[in-house]
């Protein structure tokens, strides 16, 4: 969320980067709000008018009671009360006024970094750099689903008697080998120096709001009903929510945590053959990593995020590559974005594993996260990355490590974690 008076002062800018976005129906909520944020500040310097009138007046009260001018004193009275008449009014359009400036605030989006390519949508993404030589093996890859279901390791029928699409049954190794990955990526996150964090799965809608857009909101989070809580889509919610409302000592940042979860999302709409299986569903299970540093440093640790899951995916074989995310690829919250894409050698393209944030002070300015230094307060910085996201990173794993007779390779990283097994049949 921008601040109110960089708006006043550069509507213009905000107006620029909405056409950036191809928003072009947010484009008269600029003029609109500024008009609004007008009338509020108008109304909040007649109500402390009125709040020192009313102070003046009760000494002036006490002074005519004490001479004597009862009939003067009554005067002021009525005066008193007037002004107490107007002011409950103006409480109550102040009330109306912020209301209305803070919805639409929260709908304007961010100003993206000025190296952000001006593009309508993910296609227009850019390719920035290819980690590792993708390989095509000369044998047919089955899909995800068959190689899972040879090596007993899924079941989506039972998955959709219990639950619905959208779900399914990891079974022995590859079960294992999810697992094996998750804790993998945590001992990776944490030889580099982050904390270890086992969040909530489920925040309060003041901090849904906090780290994302309404459109988001709508498009993912599950309601608990009759509850005030939501289901998390990413444990960067609950991460970020984590330091709602709070002061933090500068000399103390960067706070850098990697967190475990499941994670929930809706998944609206429809999808492509290359969704099925375990692509695209409805739980999930995530290592995640969120910084929240000094203004300054976000672009430096922005750089340090994304290359953290490029060294994970090729500590394991798995050939990646990043992309710039578009203008209009991007969530209105976030200043600059970048995917990690790994290798289907099935279907000889990349697709996303991971996707690396940089969100500015929007998500601090909305759940006032603010830093304390020696000459001032201001708002942290966030970022928030992908390490790892199986079940859809078992689908690059399983691919770049297939052979011809079914069996999957396990890489020697990650043996350790499969009880040394080299090979799974």
């Amino acid at each position: 969320m921008l601040d109110i008076k960089f708006v006043r002062e550069n509507p213009d800018k905000v107006k620029e980067n909405i056409k950036n976005k191809f928003q072009d129906n947010k484009l008269p909520l600029v003029d609109e709000v500024i008009e609004l944020d007008k009338k509020l500040r108008e109304a909040k310097q007649e109500a402390e008018a009125l709040r020192a009138n009313r102070n003046k007046f009760s000494k002036q009260i006490g002074a005519l009671m004490a001479q004597g001018k009862r009939e003067e004193a009554e005067e002021m009275k009525k005066k008193v009360t007037a002004n107490s008449e107007r002011l409950s009014e103006l409480e109550v359009i102040e009330n109306d006024l912020s209301e209305k400036v803070n919805k639409i605030m929260m709908t304007i989006p961010n100003i993206i970094d000025p190296s952000v390519p001006i593009g309508k949508d993910d296609s227009e993404n850019v390719e920035v750099e290819r980690f590792g030589e993708p390989r095509v093996p000369d044998f047919e890859i089955p899909y995800h689903t068959e190689i899972m279901e040879k090596l007993s390791g899924l079941d989506l029928d039972s998955a959709r008697k219990v639950a619905g699409s959208g779900f399914y049954y990891l079974m022995g190794n590859v079960a294992r080998l999810h697992s094996a990955i998750i804790s993998y990526a945590r001992d990776f996150m944490i030889e580099r120096g982050f904390t270890y964090c086992i969040p909530p799965y489920m925040i309060r809608s003041e901090v849904v709001t906090g780290v994302m857009s309404f459109a988001e909101m709508d498009a993912m989070m599950y309601k608990i009903e009759g509850e005030d809580l939501y289901l998390i889509g990413t444990s960067e919610h609950s991460m970020i929510g984590k330091y709602i409302d709070t002061i933090l000592p500068e000399e103390l940042l960067p706070h850098t945590l990697t967190s475990y979860s499941p994670c929930f999302r809706k998944e609206k709409g429809a999808h492509g053959i290359e969704e099925r299986g375990v692509y695209r569903i409805h739980q999930f299970e995530k290592q995640e990593m969120i910084v929240v540093c000094k203004p300054e440093e976000s672009m430096e640790w922005y750089e340090k995020l994304w290359v953290n899951t490029v060294d994970l995916f090729r500590s394991l074989d798995i050939p990646v590559r990043t992309l710039e995310c578009c203008s209009g690829d991007l969530a209105d919250l976030k200043v600059k974005s970048v995917d990690v894409e790994a290798w289907s050698p099935r279907q000889k393209k990349y697709f996303e594993v991971g996707s690396c944030s940089n969100l500015g002070d929007a998500q601090a300015r909305r759940l006032k996260i603010r830093v304390n230094s020696k000459d001032s307060k201001y708002f942290a910085h966030t970022l928030n990355n992908t390490v790892v996201a199986p079940p859809r990173m078992l689908i690059a794993f399983l691919e770049n490590n297939l052979n011809e007779d079914g069996s999957v390779n396990i890489p020697t990283a990650l043996q350790p974690y499969m009880g040394n097994l080299k090979v799974i049949k």
